[in-house]
């Protein structure tokens, strides 16, 4: 029988190999489940999809696979809760509806912190609007009965019209109204594009419109508009009146165990308003797709997102 006989330094190169594959196993442990997809949830509003857009393809520069999941505002909590989706990144805490709150409690989803994006929401009207409504931007305006003859339609006569946000979004446009004892109706609007339509039109055609929005918005450097100055907060209703919120990043509570680097990616992931608004206006009025104006983003902005890969990894 032929004997193989161990060369000098063969122990110590074995050793070597095997510290190098635990060293790189342990690298490759905070990774996770990369075989799993991480399910985003996509809402109904373009700024969040270029959130989430951005934030799946530095997940796949890191070696996760990522899917894209349509969700309605308020039925994508019961998903983040039951794992069918993974997480949900763009999240106005003005309006989150009656389950979110629920589940949160009961720890079944977890907020990992804010976005960074600077919001504004409430009423806004086209600037002409002044001249219909001598008074704007106080609330107080929107009372007078000229005002409310020049918004009203045959749908709200004889209330003036409040174009609101659209029915699965939820509102307390109307609690609003009623507390401030405004001759007004609200309308839901049919999705962000109708909404954009509509303020778009109205502007074209000098035409008096009254409309709860948001920003940012690409719409708002298209369109001179201003903010209502809203009534005043029930001091025991807190609740009833529109803010601007806080947007913030949310995810299944078995998110950090099952991708640990993706949970401390998301954490650290951070989307401004002046980042987000100029990619907005490529994908809705120049109708640049999604993914190539999230990628140019990425290529433009190594420095701002590589620290926050950097520190997952660690």
């Amino acid at each position: 029988m032929k004997r193989h006989l161990r060369q000098p330094g063969s122990m110590a190169t074995a050793a070597a190999v095997l510290l190098l594959s635990a060293a790189g196993a342990a690298h490759a442990a905070p990774m996770g489940d990369t075989a799993s997809p991480i399910k985003l949830a996509m809402n109904e509003w373009t700024g969040q999809h270029v959130t989430t857009h951005i934030a799946g393809q530095l997940l796949e520069k890191m070696g996760y696979k990522v899917e894209y999941v349509t969700a309605g505002l308020f039925p994508q909590f019961s998903g983040v809760a039951d794992g069918s989706l993974s997480a949900t990144l763009e999240i106005w805490t003005n309006n989150v509806g009656d389950i979110y709150p629920k589940v949160l409690a009961e720890k079944k989803v977890q907020d990992i912190g804010g976005l960074g994006l600077e919001t504004k929401d409430g009423w806004i009207y086209p600037a002409y609007m002044k001249d219909v409504c001598p008074g704007l931007p106080d609330w107080t305006a929107l009372k007078a009965p000229a005002c409310v003859a020049a918004l009203a339609t045959p749908e709200t006569f004889p209330n003036g019209r409040l174009l609101d946000y659209p029915s699965d979004w939820g509102s307390i446009s109307a609690t609003v109204i009623k507390n401030a004892d405004l001759p007004l109706t609200t309308v839901p609007g049919g999705s962000e594009g109708a909404l954009v339509a509509e303020l778009e039109s109205a502007a074209a055609a000098h035409k008096p419109l009254l409309m709860r929005f948001w920003a940012p918005h690409w719409v708002l450097a298209d369109v001179p508009v201003e903010w209502v100055k809203m009534p005043p907060c029930p001091s025991n209703k807190p609740d009833d009146c529109i803010t601007a919120p806080t947007v913030q990043k949310v995810v299944w509570s078995g998110f950090g165990e099952k991708w640990p680097a993706a949970y401390e990616f998301l954490k650290g992931y951070q989307l401004h308003a002046a980042d987000q608004q100029p990619m907005m206006l490529e994908v809705d009025k120049k109708n640049v797709d999604l993914d190539k104006v999230a990628g140019e983003w990425i290529a433009a902005h190594t420095a701002v997102w590589q620290p926050w890969v950097d520190a997952a990894k660690k």
